[in-house]
């Protein structure tokens, strides 16, 4: 009797002293297992004589009865504690407000947005998109789009030029896409329909110029392409891009190598109360040159000017973004800033569409 008590008081302080489910289980195991002490003890009662096992049985049952009760209520206390931990662990203040995702954080660039805002309009119109290479030659950049030899933008204060290779020839970072132009005429045969979205560089930088920036140009070539064509794809553009039911548009003559005639285009525009409102007021703001394409040009990609015709137009990228979104200067488009662009950035899935709105 006195070995079953001290055996049970051993076996109900380790239950006790159990700190997690692990270790009860191996207590349970170690008095109620295979091989475990009680377990033991109960097949001792086969090799016992009839009266032995009236007076051992019973204790030897209620010890084990005993022993799996404690088991069992120390179980359910461990249970209760592991379930109290984790609900502490894993408690969500709901007064809090819910922070955003890394997805729901990251903004597009106003640059890369207003590229795929022109992408939209125009490849509604028919335009494909033309791309080039940043580095370019001096035929591309300016002998093939009709710049004289001693032209200004051909100085080192407008290009950035790279020093002379072998053969004596200085590359250059083109100063405008309309090199793409060129590249598309070589290779493709009219009818061309395209714009040339892409980085550029000169030596110039103030509020409203950066080395880099941003151009978009447009190509058509045709047989029958014209002045009234051009203005109506402007226009089509402006009331697209910038949300207006109706614009009206302004055709001032102007003179570039590659183009003639050659017009820079005035947008009209209110600037009551700081703010620039398009579609409405008495003032005009430039906003693109354009022009037909100079004969020059069109005999340079081997194309008959007595055959075909065409028309293009650019403007910055960078200029078009800070009328239509509000944005002072310039620099900030290239400084990296979070806060800037938090504050002026797109969400990720605000794709600009003409049937759901460019920039909702």
């Amino acid at each position: 009797m006195s070995d079953y008590s001290t055996l049970e008081n051993s076996l109900l302080e380790a239950i006790h002293a159990a700190a997690d489910e692990a270790a009860l289980e191996a207590v349970r195991v170690a008095a109620l297992g295979k091989k475990g002490s009680v377990s033991e003890l109960l097949k001792t009662l086969g090799s016992l004589t009839p009266d032995e096992r009236k007076v051992q049985g019973p204790l030897i049952n209620g010890l084990r009865d005993r022993v799996a009760a404690a088991l069992s209520e120390r179980k359910a206390v461990l249970a209760e504690e592991a379930l109290n931990a984790r609900l502490a662990q894993e408690r969500a203040d709901v007064t809090l407000p819910v922070q955003e995702s890394a997805q729901t954080r990251g903004r597009i660039h106003p640059i890369s947005q207003v590229i795929d805002e022109l992408t939209a309009i125009f490849a509604d119109l028919g335009f494909a998109i033309a791309e080039g290479p940043d580095v370019e030659t001096d035929f591309y950049n300016f002998t093939a789009l009709n710049f004289p030899e001693g032209h200004p933008a051909r100085e080192m204060h407008d290009t950035f030029f790279f020093s002379p290779d072998e053969n004596g020839e200085r590359k250059l970072l083109r100063t405008h896409t309309s090199p793409v132009q060129v590249r598309t005429m070589q290779g493709q045969k009219p009818p061309i329909r395209v714009i040339c979205p892409g980085r550029t560089y000169r030596c110039d930088s103030d509020q409203t110029h950066t080395p880099m920036f941003h151009q978009v140009e447009g190509l058509v070539i045709d047989r029958s392409a014209n002045f009234g064509h051009l203005k109506w794809i402007l226009e089509e553009f402006c009331k697209a891009f910038f949300e207006v039911p109706n614009v009206k548009m302004r055709f001032r003559p102007s003179f570039f190598p590659f183009t003639e005639p050659s017009a820079e285009v005035d947008i009209q525009c209110s600037r009551k109360g700081g703010d620039i409102r398009f579609g409405e007021g008495d003032d005009w703001l430039e906003i693109l040159g354009c022009g037909m394409v100079h004969p020059n040009v069109l005999r340079h990609v081997g194309l008959d000017p007595d055959e075909y015709q065409g028309f293009a137009w650019g403007m910055g990228i960078d200029r078009i973004a800070m009328l239509k979104y509000g944005m002072p200067d310039l620099r900030p488009f290239f400084e990296a800033d979070v806060r800037w662009l938090s504050h002026y950035g797109f969400r990720p899935l605000d794709l600009p569409s003409l049937a759901g709105g460019l920039s909702n």
